[in-house]
C-alpha cells in the first residue's frame, strides 16, 4: 500500500460542520470560522467543490466508527486494554473493535500499531465508490454536450463568428462586460433534446444535473469549469439556496412590506401614495424618481457625487457616488415637506441599499414607506412607466452626474404638462392642480 501522506486529521467531521453551515446560509469564512478552520481554507474548500457540497460527505450511519471513537480507541489501547474492555467503552462489539484494529493499523514500522489519524485515512479510502462521470467516459455525448453549450456562433453560409476575446478570470461576468459568445443552449435543453435527436441511442442520454456538476465540480474529469462562462448565468460557482434567501435587506422588516400598504393606496382613489426609484447612469450616476400613484404627477431627485468620489473611500463611511442612504434621504425630505400633508400618504420603493435610513425619512417627513416584495417591480408599475418616459431625457449608458437640478426640473416639468390617457388627457399638473383646489374648497367649505 503506498503511504499515506500527512492524514486529515478529522477532516471529514469538519467538512460536514461546514457544509451544514453553508446550508444555513452562512458565508464561506464565517463557516469555515463556525467549524473550527481558518477562513481561507473554507473559501478553498467552497470554490473546489463549485458551491456543492460533495457527495462523499453523507453522514454516516452509526454502524461505523466516527474518528472521535477511533481517537477514543487509540487512547484506550496505549492504556494496555482489552478488546472487551474497549468496546464496553465504547458501546460497540467485540468484533468491530477487533476487525478495526486488524484493518486499519498502521504498519510502516514493520509491526502493527494503531493510530487514529492513518486508521481514519484508511477507513475513508476503503469507504470510496468510484463511479468514472458519464461524459467521461462517452466522448461522443461529451462532444454532444460540448457543442450545444459552447459551441461558436455562426453565419447562415456557416462562416465562423469569433465575438469577443474575453479572458477566463474564475469568477462571474460583471455587469456591462463582454460575454463569452457560444450556442449557450441551457443543460436542461441539451438534456431533453438527446432523445428528440437521437432516440434510438439509449447511451446518449444524460440528466441537466449531470452536466450542471461536470462543469462545477472540480475533478470530475469531463467539462472545464471555464465553461461555466458559457451559462446564461455566467455564474462561477453554484449559490446555496439558503444564501439567496439571505439576501434581504436588514432594514425591511414585515412591518414595512407593500402588504401592509393601506388598501386606498391600491385603488388610487386618495391622491398622496408615491412610488420611488433610481435611475442609474454611468460611472455610479444616478437621479431620483418620485410618482404619485392617482395624478402620475413627477418629481425627479438630484443626487450629484458626494464630496471625496472617486478617491479612496473611508471603511464602512458613506457611500460617495451621490445615491447613498444618507444623500437619497437628504434629496427626499425636502422635496415632500413643501407638499401639504394630504400629499404625504405613503411611499413605495424597491428594497434598494438607498433605503437604508427610511425611518429617518418617515420622521423628517410624516411619510409612511413601504417595500415592494424582491424581483416584483410591477408592484411599483407607476414608477416603473415613469421611469421608461424619463430614459428619453437620460439613456441608459450616460453619466447622469453633468445634469444639474434645474435641468432635473425642467424635464419633470416637461412630463407633469403632458396629456395623459389615463388622465382622460389632462396633463399630471392639471390633475395635481385640481386636487389642491378641492382640498382648499373643502377646508373654506368647512370653516364656521
Amino acid at each position: 500500500m503506498r503511504s499515506p501522506g500527512r492524514p486529515g486529521v478529522n477532516q471529514r467531521e469538519a467538512k460536514q460542520a461546514f457544509w451544514k453551515r453553508i446550508a444555513e446560509g452562512l458565508s464561506s469564512e464565517d463557516a469555515a470560522l463556525a467549524c473550527g478552520v481558518s477562513q481561507p481554507v473554507g473559501t478553498r474548500w467552497f470554490r473546489d467543490a463549485g458551491g456543492m457540497p460533495p457527495t462523499s460527505l453523507v453522514l454516516c450511519s452509526g454502524r461505523y466508527l466516527s474518528f472521535a471513537e477511533r481517537e477514543e480507541l487509540a487512547l484506550l489501547k496505549a492504556q494496555r486494554c482489552g478488546v472487551r474492555e474497549i468496546a464496553r467503552r465504547l458501546g460497540r462489539s467485540p468484533s468491530t473493535i477487533s476487525r478495526e484494529l486488524r484493518r486499519n493499523a498502521a504498519t510502516r514500522g514493520g509491526k502493527l500499531e494503531y493510530r487514529a489519524t492513518v486508521a481514519q485515512w484508511k477507513a475513508e479510502r476503503a469507504a470510496r465508490r468510484p463511479k468514472t462521470a458519464k461524459l467521461a467516459e462517452n466522448d461522443r455525448l461529451r462532444q454532444y454536450v460540448q457543442d450545444r453549450l459552447a459551441g461558436t456562433i455562426r453565419h447562415p453560409d456557416g462562416a465562423e463568428v469569433p465575438g469577443p476575446d474575453v479572458r477566463w478570470v474564475g469568477r462571474r461576468h460583471g455587469r456591462r462586460q463582454d460575454r463569452r459568445w457560444a450556442t449557450a443552449w441551457s443543460p436542461e435543453q441539451i438534456a431533453n433534446r438527446l432523445p428528440i435527436d437521437l432516440p434510438d441511442d439509449e447511451s446518449m442520454r444524460i440528466s441537466h444535473e449531470a452536466i450542471y456538476q461536470a462543469l462545477y465540480v472540480q475533478g470530475r474529469g469531463a467539462l472545464r469549469r471555464e465553461l461555466t462562462a458559457c451559462l446564461r448565468t455566467g455564474r462561477a460557482l453554484r449559490v446555496p439556496r439558503a444564501r439567496t434567501r439571505g439576501r434581504g435587506k436588514k432594514f425591511v422588516t414585515s412591518e414595512v412590506m407593500i402588504s401592509e400598504r393601506p388598501a386606498e393606496a391600491e385603488d388610487r382613489a386618495v391622491p398622496g401614495h408615491w412610488e420611488g426609484d433610481l435611475i442609474i447612469g454611468l460611472n455610479g450616476s444616478a437621479i431620483g424618481s418620485l410618482v404619485e400613484r392617482t395624478t402620475r404627477f413627477t418629481m425627479l431627485l438630484h443626487l450629484p457625487p458626494m464630496e471625496g468620489h472617486g478617491g479612496p473611500r473611508a471603511h464602512n463611511g458613506p457611500a460617495l457616488a451621490g445615491h447613498g442612504a444618507e444623500a437619497v434621504r437628504d434629496a427626499i425630505a425636502p422635496q415632500f415637506t413643501t407638499l401639504p400633508e394630504q400629499l404625504r400618504r405613503s411611499l413605495t420603493w424597491d428594497q434598494g441599499a438607498e433605503m437604508a435610513q427610511h425611518a429617518k425619512i418617515r420622521i423628517d417627513t410624516g411619510l409612511a414607506i413601504y417595500f415592494c416584495d424582491p424581483r416584483s417591480p410591477w408592484q411599483r408599475g407607476t414608477n416603473e412607466n415613469t421611469n421608461g418616459l424619463l430614459r428619453q431625457y437620460f439613456p441608459k449608458g450616460t453619466d447622469l452626474s453633468r445634469h444639474s437640478a434645474e435641468d432635473l426640473d425642467a424635464v419633470a416639468a416637461a412630463l407633469n404638462s403632458r396629456p395623459r390617457k389615463t388622465l382622460e388627457w389632462r396633463t399630471p399638473a392639471e390633475a395635481l392642480n385640481d386636487h389642491l383646489l378641492s382640498l382648499q374648497t373643502a377646508g373654506v367649505a368647512s370653516t364656521p
